[in-house]
Formats: structure tokens, C-alpha cells, sequence
């Protein structure tokens, strides 16, 4: 559970925390649809040259990143290997029916650095920006979309309040899983459906937990009248210098990107 970096802030005072929420919001796009875009080692490296540099500015430790790539490193290798496995191409390794690829190593590669590097990038952006910006950012972000009586804020406000009830629920879990403990219970050993059976009684006490914080933060937000729509803020989202430069940045990330993919295609 220490895993999960989701929804937990690390406070800083880096360039990072202090852009827009709406800038960090796109660049995370940005950087989410050029990783599936590359598909060579050039593209991966400039790739990595610009994260690294993200980390760098953002002023997060890194371990703290990786922790959330431990959360997933399950889905990591079964990805991986079924890439490797089940890839046709030319023979590398074979024992018995299962057979190795060397299209399917790089697929599988390929497929690990890009779960590697997505959780890194959408880490730096959850750890530098606060659920109540992350909320303000998604909700001018696609503002537009009230012109089709969508939700905006309301949706935003759902994503804002999950995000920050999970380091909670987090740690409600660690404490009930040690109170179980305490009391004998065994969540070790057996076969899989005794493990998930003794899950029950974690599962039970923090279901009504959760229930009852909700109801409590529904009666909260209903003490302060807040009844969805229109709110003000203390401090409304507004454009600095540095915002317009981080645009200007990933638009040169966006054309470098670019570029190695055609001088990858066409002239190596």
C-alpha cells in the first residue's frame, strides 16, 4: 500500500509546483501521446533527456517516482511477457513450446519503458499539484464543454475529492490490516481463494469507513451551502511568464519528438 503515490502532494518550492495546473494538465497529455508515438531507441532517448529534466525541476526525489512504478510492477512483467511470448518473428530462444522473438524482446522493451515512464510522468504532476488546483485546472480546462450542459465541475470535483481520499483510504487499510493482524488474522499463506477470503474482513471495516467519511463530507459541504455550479475562489487560476514558456517548451518537445521519428525512419 506504501506503493501508491496517486493523489498524494509533495509540497516544494520548485518551477513545477508553481506552474498552472491547466499547463501541467496538458503537458501530461503531451507527454502521454508522444510516448505511445515513439517507436525507436532515438525517440526513447530524447525522451528520457526531457523527463529527466522534468524531475530535475520538479525537485521530487525519485524514489518517491519509482514507488509508484513497484505499485504496477505486476502488470509490468505480465505486459512484458506477454510480449516476448507470443510476438512472431525471428527465433532467438526456444524451450519447449515457448518461444522467444527478437521482435518480441523489443516489443516487450518497449512496452515496459512506456508503463515505466507514464507513471512517472503523471506522478510528477500528481505530486506537484494540490487536489483543489488539480480540480480548478480540469474544470477551466474543459469549460467548454458546458456549452453541451456537460458537468464540468461537478466531474472535476469527483476527480479532486478521489484523489485526495486515497492516501487516506490508504492508510485506514494499513491500520485495519495491523488490527486484523493483532487479532490473528492470517493474510499469508493458503491458496488464492483462502487469500482473498481472509480480505473480507479488511474489506468490510473500510467500506463502512469510507461510507461514513462521505456522508460526513457530504453534511460538511452542505453546512457551507455549497450546492454545486458557479463557486469563487480565493485564489483564481491566472497565466504567468513562466506558463507561456512551458508551452513554448513542449512544443519543442513536440517537434524534437518529431524529428528523431523521421531521421529514425528515413535515414537510419
Amino acid at each position: 500500500m506504501a506503493n501508491i503515490t496517486i493523489g498524494q502532494y509533495y509540497a516544494e518550492n520548485s518551477i513545477i509546483h508553481k506552474l498552472d495546473p491547466r499547463v501541467k494538465l496538458f503537458g501530461t497529455m503531451v507527454f502521454v501521446v508522444l510516448l505511445f508515438l515513439i517507436d525507436n531507441v532515438l525517440g526513447y532517448a530524447v525522451f528520457t533527456v526531457f523527463m529527466l529534466a522534468a524531475i530535475k525541476m520538479s525537485k521530487v526525489p525519485f524514489g518517491k517516482l519509482l514507488k509508484g512504478v513497484r505499485g504496477i510492477l505486476f502488470i509490468l512483467l505480465f505486459s512484458a511477457a506477454l510480449n516476448i511470448f507470443l510476438t512472431p518473428g525471428v527465433t532467438v530462444a526456444k524451450l519447449g513450446f515457448i518461444v522467444i522473438t527478437k521482435e518480441g524482446l523489443i516489443k516487450g522493451a518497449y512496452i515496459s519503458v512506456r508503463l515505466v515512464y507514464l507513471i512517472i510522468c503523471t506522478s510528477i504532476m500528481t505530486l506537484t499539484t494540490t487536489p483543489n488546483d488539480l480540480s480548478d485546472g480540469l474544470e477551466k480546462s474543459f469549460g467548454f464543454l458546458k456549452v453541451i450542459k456537460f458537468p464540468v465541475h461537478e466531474i472535476a470535483m469527483i476527480i479532486s475529492l478521489s484523489l485526495r481520499f486515497i492516501p487516506t483510504l490508504v492508510e485506514e487499510t494499513e491500520k485495519i490490516t495491523k488490527a486484523q493482524k493483532a487479532r490473528g488474522a492470517d493474510f499469508d499463506t493458503g491458496n488464492i481463494f483462502q487469500k482473498a477470503k481472509s480480505l473480507v474482513p479488511i474489506l468490510i471495516p473500510l467500506f463502512i469507513s469510507s461510507i461514513r467519511r462521505a456522508l460526513d463530507l457530504a453534511t460538511a459541504m452542505e453546512a457551507r451551502c455549497y450546492h454545486g455550479g458557479k463557486r469563487t475562489k480565493m485564489k483564481p487560476l491566472k497565466y504567468e511568464k513562466r506558463d507561456y514558456v512551458a508551452y513554448a517548451s513542449y512544443g519543442v518537445f513536440v517537434l524534437v519528438i518529431v524529428g528523431t521519428n523521421l531521421l529514425w525512419n528515413n535515414y537510419l
